[in-house]
């Protein structure tokens, strides 16, 4: 599997079943051909059944580029844009879906449909009743262990009220720890243990120019510039675009706090497709599965890149699950490689001395 490749979105049910009621002529595509899609994402039936005209929405980047190389425009509609057909992928997590459904209804012209699909796993059932207490009356099939669900609500049926306050769900917020974050985040709501963990053996050593590799919200990046005052620039890469606004915000006050302000970016990236500046360090807790499934390879790939972007005598300090198949790697792209500590499942991996 090629870094490029590692995020690639696996088949994918819901994206299948979503096209099933114009299969079984349950509904019919808008004869204008526009139809926004959110969350979207890349499979055959997607090629099949979409046009260019279709605009498709992706905040996780690697899914976006997909998107893109599959000839689908991608992007965010523009405000007061409305579309007769609005499709939805709706996330797992309820507040994040229910603000989506709010979006959606948002860019719904008079008379359309918003049409949506879910595993049956995954909150469907429930997904269904939120549509139907914010829009009205909704319609379902299954298909795939899926529901796909739809309404075709008149401007009285919606409840505005209720749309208004969904849309806010999405809005950065402040959690019980004091970092801002936003729904459907990793870890969103928390501390990540892991992260904590890192963060705590981290030596005040570090310097020089460092990145944040799969940053989140920022949590990693602040506790740098709160502990390692030689730092004096700090990127953040991050793929989940939604992140990025909590990232910003989380760093800004961390600089304000600890009197110490490094030159700081936040980057929209996949890691596993390399980084273009080079480091002095780099700290990462590395995602390592996508949806429920482990994906090793993944958090493979972002060694990859921070051996690739590591000075020579540069260093990566990482956290993973205990399990995870990292030393043999680490062994094979640094000269050192030592584990700092295991705890609650977890190690944190010191590596240094890029191999050339």
């Amino acid at each position: 599997m090629t870094a490029a490749g590692v995020f690639a979105a696996p088949p994918d049910a819901a994206l299948d079943a979503l096209f099933f009621p114009f299969e079984s002529a349950q509904l019919r595509l808008p004869a204008d051909g526009r139809v926004l899609f959110l969350n979207a994402r890349a499979g055959v039936r997607l090629r099949e059944m979409a046009s260019k005209s279709w605009l498709c929405q992706q905040s996780f980047m690697p899914f976006a580029d997909e998107l893109a190389r599959n000839g689908f425009a991608v992007g965010e509609p523009a405000q007061g844009e409305q579309f007769d057909l609005v499709m939805v992928l709706p996330p797992r997590q309820r507040d994040e879906s229910r603000a989506l459904f709010a979006r959606a209804l948002q860019h719904l012209a008079p008379g359309g449909k918003l049409l949506a699909s879910m595993p049956n796993t995954e909150g469907a059932k429930s997904g269904e009743a939120d549509l139907s207490k914010l829009a009205g009356a909704v319609q379902h099939v299954s298909k795939h262990k899926c529901r796909v669900f739809w309404s075709t609500p008149a401007s009285a049926d919606i409840d505005q009220p209720l749309r208004d306050e969904w849309q806010a769900l999405d809005a950065p917020r402040e959690m019980m720890d004091g970092y801002i974050s936003r729904p459907g985040l990793f870890a969103w709501n928390r501390v990540d243990r892991a992260s904590a963990l890192l963060a705590s053996h981290l030596p005040a050593s570090l310097h020089g120019r460092v990145a944040d590799l799969g940053a989140g919200y920022g949590y990693l990046a602040t506790q740098l510039i709160a502990r390692c005052h030689g730092v004096t620039a700090l990127d953040l890469y991050e793929a989940e675009a939604r992140a990025l606004e909590p990232a910003r915000i989380n760093l800004d006050r961390a600089c304000r706090a600890s009197g110490h302000a490094p030159e700081v970016a936040v980057h929209w990236h996949d890691v596993t497709r390399g980084l273009r500046q080079t480091y002095d360090a780099i700290v990462s807790n590395p995602p390592f599965h996508q949806g429920r499934a482990d994906l090793p390879a993944l958090g493979q790939a972002f060694i990859t890149s921070a051996a690739d972007a590591l000075q020579p005598d540069g260093c990566l300090w990482l956290v993973a699950n205990r399990h995870l198949p990292y030393e043999g790697l680490l062994t094979r792209r640094f000269r050192e490689m030592r584990v700092v500590v295991l705890e609650e499942g977890f190690k944190v991996i010191e590596a240094s001395g890029v191999r050339q």
